[in-house]
This record gives C-alpha cells, sequence and structure tokens, in this order.
C-alpha cells in the first residue's frame, strides 16, 4: 500500500481516480486547490502526488516548482495530470520536476500502472550504499546526492537518471533504453523527456557537461 495524494479540483475526476487507486491497494488523500498542497505536504508525505495543472488558487506548475524547491518534498514521484495536451505544456512541466505527464482524457487503468511503476522505480529498488562518481556521491539508502561533500538537489527522476548512468559508465545508452530501465514504463510523453533531463543534470552538476557525451540521433554514454 502507498499514500497518494490526488490534487483534482474536479470531484468526478478525483472521485475515478481515487476508485481506481483504492482497489490497487493504494491509500488515498484528496485535495482540490493548489494553496492546499504544501501545508498537508509538511503535515503527512505521501508517496507519490498526482497533480493537476489547472486548479484553484495556485496551479500545478508551481505547485510542481514549490515542491522540488523543499528538501523534504524534492523527491516525491509526481505524475501530472491535465486536459492540455501540447508539446509546451508536457516539456514545462517536465522542466520544473514532473516525472509523468497523463493527458486527459486518460485511461484509469494505465493511469494506476504508471504510478505502479512510478512507485517501483521510487521505492523498492535494492539498496545500493554509496556510489561514487569523480565527486559526486550518490547515497542510494537515503536518496541523496553530493558534490565536493555538498547536497545537490535533484528530483526523484534526476536522482534515477544519474544513478543508471554512473552503473552503467562507459556504455553507449540509446533514449529508448532510458525510457525503458529509467522510467520503469512504457512512456508516451516521447524521448524528448529523456533530453531535458540530461540538460538538468548538466545544469546542476556542471561537471557532467563533458562526462556525459551526446550521442548524435542515438542517446547518451558517461565516460
Amino acid at each position: 500500500m502507498a499514500s497518494i495524494f490526488i490534487v483534482e479540483d474536479d470531484p468526478d475526476i478525483s472521485d475515478l481516480i481515487a476508485h481506481y487507486l483504492q482497489r490497487a491497494g493504494h491509500e488515498v488523500t484528496r485535495i482540490t486547490s493548489g494553496t492546499e498542497v504544501m501545508p498537508r505536504l509538511r503535515t503527512g508525505r505521501p508517496d507519490l502526488v498526482i497533480l493537476d495543472l489547472m486548479l484553484p488558487g495556485m496551479d500545478g506548475l508551481l505547485v510542481c516548482q514549490a515542491m522540488r524547491a523543499e528538501t523534504a518534498t524534492a523527491a516525491i514521484p509526481i505524475i501530472m495530470l491535465t486536459a492540455r495536451g501540447d508539446e509546451a505544456d508536457r516539456i514545462a512541466g517536465l522542466e520544473l520536476g514532473a516525472d509523468d505527464y497523463v493527458t486527459k482524457p486518460f485511461s484509469a487503468k494505465e493511469l494506476v500502472a504508471r504510478v505502479a511503476a512510478r512507485l517501483r522505480r521510487h521505492g523498492t529498488g535494492p539498496s545500493t550504499g554509496i556510489v561514487k562518481y569523480q565527486n559526486i556521491a550518490i547515497d542510494a539508502d537515503r536518496h541523496i546526492v553530493t558534490h565536493d561533500g555538498n547536497e545537490v538537489k535533484l528530483t526523484a527522476k534526476e536522482f534515477l537518471l544519474l544513478q543508471y548512468l554512473v552503473q552503467h559508465r562507459g556504455r553507449v545508452l540509446s533514449r529508448d533504453v532510458l525510457l525503458t530501465d529509467v522510467w520503469g514504463y512504457q512512456y508516451t510523453g516521447g524521448t524528448r523527456t529523456v533530453d531535458v533531463h540530461i540538460r538538468r543534470l548538466r545544469e546542476k552538476l556542471p561537471l557532467l557537461n563533458d562526462a556525459i557525451e551526446t550521442v548524435k540521433q542515438f542517446g547518451y554514454k558517461l565516460v
């Protein structure tokens, strides 16, 4: 059983998602306003947040940004849910740290499958202790990354992507392989999401600018 926050102001959609998640054995908390999210997160941390983009009070993009800005909530997986379907909105959500993106109308069963995949990738993998790459240390037990001893805030997906690259250093990894093994699901948002997350890793850990090589029209390699 996982604890999941559903942040959705449409009661019909919220009811539908809650029904399927509860059938899958999860504990559900419903929130109807963007401004309620951070106060609720400070009193009870969920395993995952399903976050609508269009919310009263504070939209989903701002909520996502606020979650990623605080250490206590930065690693909580976020699946963004919205009626908007164009690429610009998907990229905006990913840029701010969302881990997945589902466009309305959606299949409730598919959403539950995506939730299960995200939870598996985030919390049930084997612990590998501390792995180091140059001056970067990846603590899998505490889900913390440090550079020269200073903590670097990464989203859950950025953490998993960095960990995967380090574990497979020297190998050329296609975007499709990264989507399958890191995202843990048949991701439908396109391989562009890999490029977005690689760019964010390079920005947050500048030594990766040269360490992660781009293999033209294929993927990436950590040298």
